[in-house]
C-alpha cells in the first residue's frame, strides 16, 4: 500500500485530537506513517499505534524545536525524499499552513488547504472544501509533485485501528538558514480547563447580546463539555479575550455542535462556523440572519433560557 505520512499535532506529551482525526483519513487512501517531531515520542506512540500508525517516524534533533518552522520543513523535505510518500496530511492550524506552504514550494508539489474530507481517487486523493465564506464547496485534487492537504478539525470522527507502530528514528540536517529566527522562550496558555477551541466537538459561543456578561454562556458550556467562543462584536468590545473570537478574522471552527447565543449572524462570524455539523441559534431578535443558518432556533432572552438549558442537562447527565 501507498505510504501516507502523517504530520503529529502534539503538545504537553499530548497528541491533539487533530491527529487521530488525520490517521483515521490516512488509512482511506493507504498506509499511515505518523510523523513526529520534537520531544515526547515515546508518550505519543501508544496513541499513534492505536490509530493506526503502521510506521512512526521520530526526528527529535533539538535544533528542531529551539527555530521556527523553517528547520521543520527541512526535516520533511527531506524525509519527503527518502520515503517518497503518496500524500501529506498536516493539520491545519496557523504552523501546519505555513509548514504545508513551505513545504509545497521546496518540493514542487501541490497545496489543499483547509480541507473538510479527503478520499481516494482514479487519479490520487481528492479533497472537499468550503469556500468563500461557506457559500460554495469545492472538489479538488493535486496534479503535480506529491498532495500536501491541510485538513480542518472535526473534519472526521476518529477511529481507532491498532497498527504497527514501527518506530523509526531520522537523522536530519539544519541548515544554517534555517537558524536565521531562534525561539528564546515559550510561555504555555493558562488552561481553563475546557477543550480547544479549534479541536471541540461542541463550541457555545456569545456575541452582542451578552450584554457583556459572559457567565451563563460559561456555565452552559462546561455542562455540555463545551468550548467557548465569541463573536467579533463581543471581543472588539472587550468582553472576551481574542483567542476566542470565531470569524474571518479569528478562529474558524466545525464541530459536531455550535450554539450561537446573542449573536446575529453577520456574513464575518459566518465564514467561521457555517461547516458546523448541526447549529442551534438563541436570541431574542426572530429577524436576525443567523436563523436562516440554524438548523433549529429558540426565540427568547438568553439569560432567561441558557440557566434553564444548563439545569436540564445537569440534571440529565445526573
Amino acid at each position: 500500500m501507498s505510504e501516507i505520512l502523517v504530520l503529529v499535532d502534539h503538545a504537553d506529551g499530548r497528541v491533539r485530537k487533530t491527529t487521530t482525526e488525520l490517521l483515521t483519513l490516512a488509512r482511506r487512501l493507504g498506509e499511515p506513517s505518523a510523523v513526529h517531531i520534537g520531544a515526547g515520542a515515546d508518550e505519543a506512540l501508544e496513541t499513534l499505534t492505536s490509530y493506526g500508525a503502521e510506521k512512526v517516524y521520530v526526528l527529535d534533533s533539538p535544533d528542531l524545536d529551539a527555530y521556527l518552522v523553517v528547520p521543520k520543513v527541512e526535516a520533511l523535505t527531506q524525509l519527503m525524499q527518502s520515503a517518497t510518500p503518496a500524500a501529506v496530511l498536516i493539520p491545519s492550524t496557523p504552523e501546519g499552513k505555513e509548514i504545508a506552504g513551505r513545504l509545497a514550494i521546496r518540493t514542487g508539489s501541490g497545496l489543499i488547504t483547509d480541507a473538510v474530507d479527503v478520499r481516494p481517487g482514479d487519479q490520487g486523493p481528492e479533497t472537499t472544501q468550503s469556500v468563500f465564506a461557506g457559500s460554495y464547496t469545492v472538489d479538488a485534487r493535486v496534479t503535480t509533485g506529491t498532495p500536501i492537504v491541510t485538513v480542518k478539525p472535526n473534519a472526521v470522527t476518529p477511529e481507532q485501528a491498532p497498527g504497527a507502530g514501527t518506530v523509526e528514528r531520522v537523522d536530519v540536517a539544519v541548515s544554517e538558514a534555517a537558524r536565521a529566527a531562534q525561539v528564546t522562550d515559550r510561555q504555555p496558555r493558562t488552561r481553563s480547563g475546557r477543550p480547544e477551541l479549534t479541536e471541540a466537538s461542541i463550541v457555545v459561543s456569545g456575541g452582542r447580546g451578552t450584554g457583556g456578561d459572559f457567565a451563563a454562556v460559561e456555565a452552559f458550556a462546561d455542562s455540555l463539555g463545551a468550548a467557548v467562543g465569541a463573536s467579533r462584536a463581543a471581543v472588539d468590545s472587550g468582553w472576551y479575550p481574542h483567542a476566542f473570537q470565531v470569524g474571518q478574522t479569528g478562529k474558524t471552527v466545525s464541530p459536531q455542535l455550535y450554539v450561537a447565543v446573542g449573536i446575529s449572524g453577520a456574513i464575518q462570524h459566518r465564514a467561521g462556523m457555517q461547516t458546523s455539523k448541526m447549529i442551534v441559534a438563541i436570541n431574542k431578535d426572530e429577524e436576525s440572519p443567523i436563523f436562516d443558518l440554524a438548523d433549529f432556533g429558540v426565540v427568547g432572552d438568553l439569560h432567561k433560557i441558557l440557566p434553564q438549558a444548563t439545569e436540564e442537562v445537569t440534571r440529565r447527565k445526573g
